[in-house]
């Protein structure tokens, strides 16, 4: 099988197609219907989504020859840094900055393209989504470290190296939404989900952070909490960042179960 895909991989990368169909699903605003147009461009080698993108948006003319708007989405690093470009690319939630047409063709064996946006959020329009919920759950959850003043505190707690490795694989989260897209669980205020149980279990592994960690392992206890993960483990194969998003809600499940029986001994 390994033999024959391998041929065919070499057959594909020699024989590239002349044009890229993509298809794009759209919508005008939040409450009108979903709709596709469906473009084609030259291909060329080394392109990614965004490319395509904007190579539609120099010249909107569908397949069947109509002048459309441009597609709407969202951009800004191109580094997969910013998480905000996130969407579906052939049924599969990606970054579109770093989501290669030849692997993507590759993968698919023909030379078209389906775009949509992410189905968890709601669609504000085209490509674009509105992420707001990802970050209403980071307070939530009081995802930062609170600092007493401005002033020069002196050096922090020694923490050690396998904590420090840990805590920067949480740090690498750039909220972009592909592991509550894949998520089963999550839909809208069900479930916490796992970006915000990872980023708990980070903050709460910083030595000062740690002095807020029952107000997290208390949000995580209500009925959106982390009780509802079903253990999928969808959002850890399509994290870009490679985040050990089932290790932190493992991890944090623990830390959730021994305050709910015995937090009331802390305070």
């Amino acid at each position: 099988m390994s033999e024959q895909n391998g041929h065919q991989q070499k057959k594909t990368l020699n024989n590239p197609p002349e044009k890229i169909q993509v298809s794009i699903k759209r919508r005008e605003k939040t409450d009108s219907s979903q709709y596709t147009d469906v473009f084609e461009i030259p291909y060329r080698r080394n392109l990614n989504v965004i490319t395509v993108l904007m190579d539609i948006r120099k010249n909107p003319v569908t397949v069947d020859g109509r002048e459309v708007t441009p597609p709407v989405w969202d951009m800004n690093c191109l580094e997969q840094v910013c998480g905000i470009c996130t969407m579906v690319i052939n049924g599969k939630v990606k970054q579109s900055c770093s989501a290669l047409i030849d692997d993507i063709l590759l993968e698919s064996g023909g030379n078209s393209i389906t775009l949509s946006p992410m189905t968890k959020f709601p669609n504000v329009r085209d490509l674009k989504v509105d992420r707001t919920p990802m970050f209403d759950h980071l307070k939530k959850v009081h995802a930062w470290v609170e600092l007493d003043g401005s002033y020069d505190l002196g050096p922090g707690p020694k923490t050690s190296q396998d904590v420090q490795e840990e805590r920067y694989a949480y740090s690498r989260c750039m909220t972009c939404g592909c592991c509550l897209e894949a998520c089963p669980q999550y839909h809208g205020d069900n479930y916490i989900g796992p970006q915000a149980i990872a980023q708990v279990r980070l903050f709460n592994m910083h030595p000062t952070g740690e002095i807020t960690r029952d107000d997290r392992l208390e949000a995580l206890m209500d009925d959106n909490g982390i009780a509802n993960c079903g253990n999928s483990q969808n959002c850890v194969q399509v994290c870009p960042m490679g985040l050990p998003l089932t290790r932190a809600i493992y991890e944090t499940n623990r830390e959730v179960t021994v305050h709910g029986l015995f937090g009331w001994l802390r305070k």
